[in-house]
Parts: structure tokens; C-alpha cells; sequence
């Protein structure tokens, strides 16, 4: 087992070639003054490449990505490497102890970046993890999961207007692609302000481990590694079979109740097509909800207790 060193702050020169190096960042200090760390596994390769960002767990109860992370440094040899792959397995560490989806303060994490330096408990942590790790990068990629109450496609959110990043999501053969200019405050939003071209992958469901999508998630990492030359891995072919959606939205419902969402992530929907029905704590129907487009459902809420203005699905509309 690899022992792992505490450092202050990441030097890509000071690591070395040829081999995968574990470590823990200090980030910030808890109200007793202990150091929080960031756990990171570094691959250097032996040749000159770009530098490639995985980041998990950015949400605490989103756990998908950590295996994938874990095991594409266990599938990869650093001494035929081309460049440098940096793990992040766990961005939001206080979160993930705590099994809960935001961080200390309340704060949606991914909602403020890039942080503030002088600023709240969580606008610290976000503008370091920011600074000390994220500007490294030449590519991000971005794990996720849905949010508690609700299930998720294996999706790609990615500016699909932008070449490189397009390259990037096709390469995932995820099932669905949303066409998502980066927004203001995401951790994608950030990296693209860096000018660092980065996709979001959503991969399944909250608070346990999926292992087809952690496989599908660990080949289309793979498929880029062998894109951009920094392994001989042979690139997949491109699937046909990737739906791609030029915008996407949520349906939320207008009463409360008992909620039986109808439709299957990835069903292809027809305008008018029933999708939801909401009963009273007696049974008794009391709505019902239909389709208000032709799209593909993306993510469902698989909660029953659905309060008025709860999500139903996240309906894709496809290019």
C-alpha cells in the first residue's frame, strides 16, 4: 500500500515520473484546528501531456464517482503515461463524512464557485479547492449523481457549441447528452472561466455504489485518455445510440400528495403521454400530469411524498 504524504500545496514539478503518488492536501482548519484534507491520487506519466482533473464527490452524498476514480488509477501504468491524471476522489470532504448533500453552512457548493477567498466558511473551502487544485488542469471532468429523492441516466451536461468540450462528451457514450452552456457558480462554470474545457458526468443514483454505471463511467474516461494520445487505449467508436438534447428543464408539480412518477429514465416520451399521478393521503386521484413536449426523460423523482411545487422528471428535449 502507498503511504500518503500531507502536503500544503500541489507541484506538479516536485511530483514524480513513472509512478501514482497518493497525498492529502490541507485545505482548511475545523473549530478545533485541525487540518481538513483533500485526498489526491496523482498518475505522472514518464512523457510530456496534458493534464487531466477528475473531481467526485463535490455533493457529499454523491458517491458514484470515487470508485470510478479509484479504479481507473488502478487500471493505469504510469510508466507508459503520457501526460498527468489527478484524482480528486472527495472535493467536499466535511459533507461526505456527514453522509448529507451540502456543506457545513447549508451551502450547495456547487453553487458557489469559485468561492471567496476572505470569505463565508464555504466560499473559503470552494476558492481553494479552486486555486490549489483545479487551475492545474488542461481538462475537467466533473462526477455527479442525482439528488436525494430522485434517480438519473447515466447524462453528460456539456457546452456542445464548443468543439473540444463536444469531443469530450461524445467520447463518454453516455446515454444522454444536455446541451448546458456552463452556469455561474458550478464547479464546470469555474474551469470554463479558466479556460479549461470540462463536462459534467451524472452517473446514477445517490448514496451507494452502481456498478454499470461505474463501469460506463470509467470507459468513457478511458476513451479520452486514448483521444488525447496520453495512452495507447483504443478509443471506442462513438455511439449512435447517445441521445443528444438541445435544452432541458424539469416538470414540477402544482399540488401535493402522493406521487407515482410513470415513465423509466431514458423512455422516450410523446406530447400528452400521462407521466405522473398524484393521489390524496386517502387514495384518491387527485391529478394527473402529461407530458408537455416530446422528449426523453433524463432523471425522475422515485419519491412518494411529493409537496406542491416537487419535481416530477427532468424531461430532455432532443436535438
Amino acid at each position: 500500500m502507498i503511504e500518503p504524504k500531507t502536503i500544503d500545496v500541489l507541484d506538479l514539478d516536485s511530483i514524480p515520473k513513472g509512478v501514482i503518488s497518493r497525498y492529502f492536501i490541507n485545505l482548511v482548519e475545523d473549530g478545533m484546528g485541525t487540518a481538513i484534507k483533500l485526498p489526491l491520487i496523482v498518475a505522472k506519466g514518464n512523457y510530456h501531456g496534458p493534464v487531466v482533473g477528475l473531481t467526485a464527490a463535490v455533493h457529499g452524498n454523491e458517491l458514484n464517482g470515487i470508485p470510478v476514480i479509484q479504479r481507473l488509477f488502478k487500471e493505469i501504468d504510469p510508466t507508459k503515461l503520457k501526460g498527468t491524471i489527478i484524482g480528486v476522489p472527495i472535493v467536499n470532504v466535511p459533507s461526505y463524512l456527514r453522509k448529507k448533500r451540502r456543506f457545513l453552512d447549508g451551502v450547495d457548493l456547487n453553487h458557489i464557485m469559485p468561492g471567496k477567498e476572505g470569505g463565508t466558511v464555504s466560499q473559503v473551502y470552494a476558492w481553494r479547492v479552486v486555486n490549489k487544485l483545479i487551475k492545474n488542469f488542461d481538462y475537467l471532468l466533473d462526477l455527479h449523481t442525482a439528488s436525494n429523492g430522485r434517480i438519473n441516466s447515466y447524462y453528460i451536461r456539456a457546452d456542445m457549441s464548443d468543439e473540444i468540450v463536444r469531443k469530450m462528451a461524445l467520447l463518454q457514450n453516455a446515454q444522454i447528452i444536455v446541451h448546458n452552456p456552463p452556469s455561474d457558480g458550478t464547479l464546470r462554470g469555474t474551469a470554463d472561466e479558466l479556460e479549461i474545457p470540462a463536462i459534467t458526468l451524472e452517473v446514477g443514483n445517490p448514496n451507494l455504489f452502481q456498478k454499470g454505471m461505474i463501469r460506463d463511467g470509467l470507459t468513457g474516461i478511458h476513451n479520452l485518455m486514448g483521444y488525447l494520445k496520453m495512452t495507447d487505449s483504443e478509443v471506442e467508436e462513438i455511439s449512435n445510440e447517445t441521445v443528444i438534447c438541445k435544452r432541458s428543464y424539469w416538470i414540477y408539480s402544482d399540488v401535493g400528495g402522493l406521487i407515482t412518477v410513470h415513465p423509466n429514465v431514458t423512455d422516450m416520451l410523446t406530447q400528452g403521454d400521462l407521466i405522473a399521478t398524484v393521489r390524496n393521503i386517502f387514495g384518491d386521484v387527485i391529478k394527473e400530469y402529461f407530458a408537455p413536449e416530446t422528449g426523453v426523460v433524463i432523471g425522475k423523482s422515485v419519491s412518494p411524498v411529493n409537496q406542491t411545487g416537487g419535481r416530477i422528471l427532468h424531461l430532455g428535449i432532443v436535438k
